[in-house]
């Protein structure tokens, strides 16, 4: 029993107890200032690692404290219908809107704001004189887009019209700035009321660009597109932010509503068609032996191609006919929409099932054939892994389907399709780095399916909401395809060389103010630090818990940064300022260091009941301002190790320095701190005492 709770344990009023107080009292060190980690040294107000996080909001009837939607949660819902046609000899979109805003706020709205992400790439953006000079070397693949050839890129807007309710349309009017734009309704939308905007446009597909999202590219067998952003989206307005109008300058992503899409698309003939949503005319777009494929792949374990390698381009892989085809796509309940064209597609599919009786979910990818021999193995496989690792650590995958094309974009999520990298070399050489390199894309990009597509953060100020969550799962998904798969995100040890640079800004710091390192921040660093909590600190069990509870109730809602760290206290049943304090709030470092251990014979501290052992005490120092659990590993002479893990409470007097105690009848040869480099300590190289003269081993 420690000196602490041998006090604690003795009632002041007794007899004994007052003996015995009084004799600790003359053998106790004299107490110091509390010693606290960060904050003022003002040793008079709070700074504790374990006190109450100042910048949470109240909580309050929209946002409940235990994380939770409150009673009188809201948020918008917008419906699309769009119709678009694809120019592929000037490479250009043509497109018509119509969008229903509902309005579910407690508030009445004079306006709608619009994302207008195209007009990123328009000569004199924001994004465009904000950026830096070029380095001195850039990579060819880069160069499309860090240095975009200069094109008449951005909206051109032809008609922006109000709907009113007898279906009169009237020109709205509207004020562009950068890449949002605000439509003005005439008449104020009361709550429960809906108002209808139409909007036509046209835009030329980038090759590059700023945007670096959306993109076409020209492969061996011709062009293929990628559309994302491509349609003007109403903004999201919610209790948080009234209407969130960031501008969009490329790295911070995207913040949406969620609602019904109804979406036909204009191609030439020779195309194959995939988008977000449920196709709706197969049988006008598809050959009879095509539908015949997808009816077999829905019950296959395997891959089956629906269009085949040597089918590409062939008259019989189309309807017959010369003219133009309209595939018409709906989504109910996305939170955005995405779509790929090309007559190039090699295309297979699967089905995949969480129990043997309930509908199948459609597994579909889309590749040039420059994609193989390598897409046609993995893409589709990695998809259903997915499936299955996410839909049990968060819940079950909700929607129809999911789709992976490959293209020039290699990693890019939208509601049920993906955009993915990673094709052999001219030699057709396919690398174990290079299958990995497609798992993990493919794992992370339809992972994000789950996160921010579902649980709709606000990518636009918080990365770490969806790619750092996102990566976190991506690692068990990894670790689950291959137990020895070389995962690069979630390891404790691979964050280490970041946690030591100078050159860092919080997790807790918006999108487009992460000046460096942009993938360690918003990915690594997130997904290390969750792993961390799942397995050092609370446990498999008590997280998964909490997690899957967050995940679930966040569903098709908009989480803001206190939830999740509120909802993860209260489905765990721990307090953890301490730890999102200094994981998200700060960039403090694990240095924790063997300060020095002394040896006490066990009877001239305890009496002759301790004759034959002895109490050492380890002097353990947190150096770099991390307040962490500790796992000590004691070696005895006898060759045998004990891991002892003590929890971050140690901390909670002094966060400087703890000293451990400890008897043993056996002789300590040595101790390590993070033995198993879970801790990401930044500095091993005061992690180990040795007893003199015992060799290193």
């Amino acid at each position: 029993m420690s000196l602490k709770r041998l006090v604690r344990s003795i009632h002041p009023r007794s007899v004994r107890g007052v003996a015995v107080l009084a004799l600790l009292a003359s053998v106790a060190p004299v107490a110091r200032g509390q010693q606290w980690v960060g904050g003022s040294g003002d040793k008079k107000t709070n700074q504790s690692s374990f006190r109450a996080i100042d910048e949470w909001p109240d909580p309050n009837e929209y946002r409940n404290a235990a994380g939770s939607p409150g009673a009188k949660y809201w948020q918008q819902r917008v419906d699309y219908t769009i119709r678009a046609t694809l120019d592929t000899v000037r490479h250009a979109l043509t497109g018509s809107e119509r969008v229903t805003y509902h309005n579910n706020s407690p508030d009445r709205l004079s306006y709608v704001w619009f994302q207008l992400d195209q007009n990123i790439d328009k000569p004199g953006s924001r994004a465009d004189l904000i950026a830096p000079a070029l380095p001195k070397s850039i990579p060819e693949a880069a160069r499309r887009f860090l240095a975009p050839e200069a094109f008449d890129g951005g909206y051109k807007l032809s008609r922006v019209q109000v709907v009113d309710a007898k279906g009169v349309k009237r020109d709205a009017r509207y004020i562009i700035n950068g890449t949002v734009m605000k439509v003005n309704l005439g008449t104020p939308l009361a709550t429960g009321q809906s108002a209808e905007i139409e909007i036509d446009w046209e835009n030329l597909v980038p090759e590059g660009g700023r945007n670096g999202r959306g993109a076409k590219e020209l492969v061996k067998d011709g062009w293929l597109y990628e559309m994302a952003q491509w349609f003007p989206r109403a903004s999201v307005y919610d209790d948080v932010n009234g209407w969130q109008t960031d501008q969009f300058l490329g790295q911070g992503e995207f913040y949406l509503n969620f609602g019904n899409y109804d979406v036909e698309l204009t191609v030439p003939r020779n195309h194959i068609v995939n988008a977000t949503g449920v196709l709706q005319n197969a049988t006008a777009v598809l050959t009879p032996v095509q539908q015949q494929r997808l009816v077999k792949a829905w019950t296959s374990d395997e891959p089956v191609f629906i269009v085949a390698p040597d089918e590409v381009m062939t008259s019989a892989s189309r309807p017959a006919g010369s003219a133009p085809l309209t595939w018409r796509f709906k989504a109910e309940n996305v939170r955005d929409f995405a779509w790929v064209s090309s007559k190039t597609y090699v295309w297979d599919a699967m089905g995949f099932r969480y129990r043997p009786n309930e509908k199948h979910i459609e597994l579909h990818s889309l590749y040039p054939r420059d994609a193989m021999p390598l897409w046609d193995s993995v893409s589709t496989k990695a998809i259903a892994q997915t499936m299955k690792t996410y839909g049990r650590l968060a819940f079950e995958y909700p929607y129809p389907k999911a789709v992976n094309v490959h293209g020039p974009v290699f990693g890019m999520e939208y509601p049920m399709i993906a955009f993915c990298g990673a094709r052999p070399g001219p030699d057709g050489k396919v690398t174990p780095g290079l299958a990995r390199a497609l798992i993990s894309v493919t794992i992370h990009e339809v992972g994000h399916n789950w996160f921010p597509m579902i649980v709709a953060s606000d990518e636009r100020k918080w990365t770490w909401m969806d790619e750092g969550i996102n990566s976190f799962l991506q690692y068990y998904a990894e670790q689950e395809w291959d137990p020895a798969y070389p995962s690069q995100r979630g390891p404790a040890k691979n964050i280490v060389g970041y946690m030591k640079q100078e050159a860092q800004v919080p997790l807790m710091t918006e999108s487009d103010v992460i000046q460096t390192q942009f993938g360690n921040n918003g990915y690594s660093k997130p997904a290390a630090g969750l792993v961390m909590l799942r397995e050092q600190v609370l446990g498999d069990s008590l997280f998964d818990d909490a997690f899957r509870e967050y995940s679930k109730k966040w569903m098709f809602k908009h989480p803001q940064p206190a939830d999740f760290f509120r909802s993860m206290e209260d489905g765990a049943g721990e307090q953890l300022n301490y730890f999102w304090r200094g994981w998200f709030y700060t960039t403090y470092a694990n240095d924790q260091s063997i300060g020095g251990v002394e040896t006490q014979a066990g009877d001239s501290l305890l009496g002759p009941d301790r004759a034959g052992e002895t109490y050492y005490r380890l002097k353990l120092e947190n150096k770099g301002g991390l307040v962490l659990p500790l796992q000590v590993e004691v070696t005895y002479d006898d060759g045998s190790k004990e891991l002892v893990k003590l929890p971050a409470d140690v901390w909670r007097s002094n966060e400087l320095q703890f000293t451990y105690g400890f008897f043993t009848k056996k002789t300590v040869t040595q101790i390590v701190l993070d033995p198993k480099e879970v801790l990401a300590d930044v500095d091993r190289s005061n992690n180990t005492w040795r007893k003199p003269g015992t060799p290193v081993s």
